[in-house]
């Protein structure tokens, strides 16, 4: 028995690949965790806990309860694509928010969780907008429109948004070192798993003179896979 960890899955009915794979995911290897950590981006986007009457947001919801009424402990945190997940989400699914960043107990080790985004400091230009939308003056005035106009709102910002990474240099929106061993010295840490840089690996460093690892997992835009922490050495397992 292990515990899972996901993110950056960014599904969509537009992505019929990404949707199958994740019903098989939670049908099998999921049911036999001993919890199931999902660390943001579980949607493409979410525009709101109202979305859930879609029929495709309300079919990963039944999935996702039908996960957690089998006993499996399921955690949920906030992307930067799916950050106004609430508990109208949670109620439906039975799965629990966590705040980012979050220290769990994995295998016997505290481990620091978080989406990934805010060690990405050296991307001024994003950090500045994740302030804004994090804020609650922006999202009373974004929850306050139609749900027609918040979807067309976020697809604007979606076609934007890859205009604006295909002109930044890739180094600035991968992590940055320093930002890692501080939120780990922080959190008193020698293990970090996150997403969002969709550059999985396993980075072995040192924090306060301790051995310390780095996991990134990966996203579903292409094989996908999970991260999996049991009694033995944690492992990144594609698909």
């Amino acid at each position: 028995m292990a515990a899972l960890f996901i993110s950056d899955l960014h599904l969509s009915e537009e992505r019929p690949a990404a949707n199958e794979q994740f019903i098989d995911f939670l049908e099998t290897k999921a049911r036999r965790a001993d919890a199931l950590y999902i660390l943001g981006d579980l949607f493409e986007y979410w525009i709101g806990d109202d979305d859930l009457e879609e029929p495709f947001n309300a079919v990963i919801a039944g999935l996702l309860r039908g996960l957690t009424g089998e006993g499996v402990p399921t955690y949920v945190m906030h992307g930067n694509r799916d950050f106004l997940l609430g508990e109208r989400f949670c109620a439906a699914t039975g799965a629990q928010l966590l705040a980012d960043p979050t220290v769990h107990e994995a295998a016997g080790v505290k481990t620091l969780l978080m989406h990934g985004d805010t060690l990405c400091t050296d991307d001024e230009d994003y950090q500045a907008w994740r302030r804004t939308a994090r804020s609650s003056n922006w999202q009373l005035d974004f929850l306050g429109r139609s749900r027609t106009e918040r979807r067309s709102m976020v697809l604007g910002l979606r076609e934007k948004s890859k205009a604006v990474v295909q002109a930044k240099p890739a180094e600035i929106m991968d992590v940055n070192p320093a930002a890692v061993v501080e939120a780990m010295r922080r959190h008193g840490v020698t293990r970090l798993v996150h997403g969002h840089t969709h550059r999985p690996g396993h980075h072995a460093l040192e924090v306060e003179g301790r051995p310390a690892e780095h996991w990134v997992l990966p996203d579903w835009y292409g094989a996908g896979g999970y991260l999996e922490i049991g009694s033995g050495t944690p492992k990144l397992v594609r698909f």
